[in-house]
């Protein structure tokens, strides 16, 4: 459990580490283990098979009968020659001693191993021979006639010589082992510290992002995995950085907002307590200031509360088949008195037969807010055009004024809240700055998109394109 504990607490440099060291142990242990069977079991089973072919070739120049001298000459010629030690025993009562006459010692052979060579099979001797005093390894083949044992021919080789070669290996090959070992495990701790080095830095990063700090990035060094992960990583934090700005720029925006006509508010009404005024009709005055002050923050909570349910996931859009011109006129006609006060000609193309799959409310709040807006930035006398056409896919909703217009600076902010082309004609105007902020969530939420055209002194064209859903449905049944 301890250990478990503390292998669990470690750190993943540590892991690394003990991993790869006992993996390279392993390695090498295997290494050893399977040279020493390669050693066992190929290159002793050669020197087998190759003293065996030597001593049956030897055996095969014998004949019948007494083993002539000129026998014994050529295995003592060929004795000179090979690499094995070749011993001929030809004495039979040697041969029933199994000792080799020039050796006096005991017996190579035993009992049952004369038997086995009487009936024609070959001995196989590997390991300590007492008669040589060493390691051996040894073939013995028998010399008949008829089914008598005149003589056996003995091949060995020391087995010593051939394990000492190996043993003689075994240190070298534990210092290779070890240098080996050191070396890789050096080459494998730079490694993981240059792994390891970006998760490090991503720790120490992720905590100064719990701490608020999102201006921080990480070094991207590589293209690999972790430097996959440290763009991701950069991604999240410049997200973060964005979202953390904006809400800034959004409380800020809120509080100037609100401070303006906060302090009207505050500043006549203390006007009026005070009883500042000098006549009847200036305290009117300043009453329909407090009022149109206190309505505009109203406005601005009201359009906050909608901005924020719009941009919601799921916020609820009730649709239904709407006569989208019939909308439209009936939204034109709340400005018809506006349109008159700044002497400005409205220009309507509208298609009747255009039935549009949506929200009432929410397209006529779409048209409100287009329409509102290309009033306030229109002077007298000016024209501004509706128009309504559609295709088989797409319809399309259009307002064009020819008002102010927009820089190219100006467009790129079109959209955003609280931005306005021309702050000060807007808050004279009393607008929010959130109206094309709603307009574009509401055509989202329809399934739709908002183009826009427009150029400073020239005037700005909306272009809202809606998906043409009974269109789409008439092409199905064609």
């Amino acid at each position: 459990m301890k250990l478990k504990c503390n292998w669990s607490s470690s750190s993943l440099k540590t892991k690394i580490r003990l991993l790869f060291a006992v993996i390279l142990c392993v390695s090498i242990l295997f290494s050893f283990l399977f040279i020493h069977y390669l050693y066992r079991n190929l290159y002793v089973n050669e020197v087998e098979q190759s003293l065996l072919n030597e001593g049956l070739k030897l055996a095969s120049s014998y004949t019948s009968g007494e083993i002539s001298d000129e026998f014994k000459t050529h295995l003592s010629w060929y004795n000179t020659i090979s690499e094995s030690e070749i011993l001929l025993v030809n004495n039979p009562r040697e041969l029933s001693a199994c000792l080799p006459f020039e050796i006096n010692h005991e017996g190579l052979i035993s009992e049952e191993e004369r038997r086995n060579l009487l009936r024609g099979e070959h001995l196989i001797k590997i390991g300590y021979e007492e008669r040589f005093d060493r390691q051996i390894m040894g073939v013995v083949v028998p010399l008949l006639d008829d089914n008598k044992l005149v003589g056996i021919i003995y091949l060995y080789l020391p087995l010593a010589p051939i394990e000492e070669v190996f043993n003689r290996t075994t240190p070298l090959l534990i210092a290779v082992g070890i240098i080996f070992f050191l070396v890789i495990f050096k080459i494998v701790n730079s490694m993981s510290n240059t792994i390891l080095q970006p998760i490090h830095e991503m720790r120490k990063y992720a905590k100064e992002l719990a701490k608020g700090n999102f201006k921080n990035r990480i070094p991207v060094r590589t293209s690999d995995e972790i430097g996959g992960l440290s763009k991701t990583f950069n991604q999240m934090s410049e997200a973060l950085d964005e979202s953390d700005q904006k809400k800034k720029d959004f409380l800020a925006n809120v509080a100037h907002e609100l401070r303006t006509p906060l302090s009207y508010v505050k500043g006549y009404s203390e006007v009026l307590q005070e009883k500042l005024y000098e006549t009847e009709d200036e305290a009117e005055k300043y009453l329909s200031l407090i009022q149109r002050e206190s309505e505009r923050m109203q406005r601005l909570v009201n359009d906050l509360l909608d901005l924020a349910q719009l941009e919601g996931e799921n916020y609820p859009l009730i649709k239904e088949p709407i006569a989208f011109s019939q909308l439209v006129n009936d939204t034109v006609d709340r400005f018809y008195h506006r349109l008159q006060e700044k002497q400005l000609i409205l220009q309507q193309h509208l298609d009747d037969e255009i039935i549009i799959i949506g929200s009432h409310d929410r397209l006529q709040q779409i048209i409100y807010n287009l329409l509102e807006n290309a009033i306030r930035y229109s002077d007298k006398p000016g024209t501004i055009s509706i128009s309504l056409s559609q295709n088989q896919e797409s319809i399309f909703f259009s307002i064009a004024d020819n008002g102010i217009g927009m820089s190219e600076e100006d467009i790129m902010h079109i959209g955003e809240r609280f931005y306005r082309a021309d702050k000060a004609r807007n808050r004279k105007e009393g607008g929010t700055g959130l109206g094309l902020a709603i307009v574009k969530q509401l055509v989202l939420l329809h399934g739709g998109r908002m183009e826009f055209n427009s150029k400073l002194g020239k005037g700005t064209t909306f272009t809202l394109v809606f998906p043409n859903e009974l269109g789409s449905n008439k092409k199905g049944l064609m």
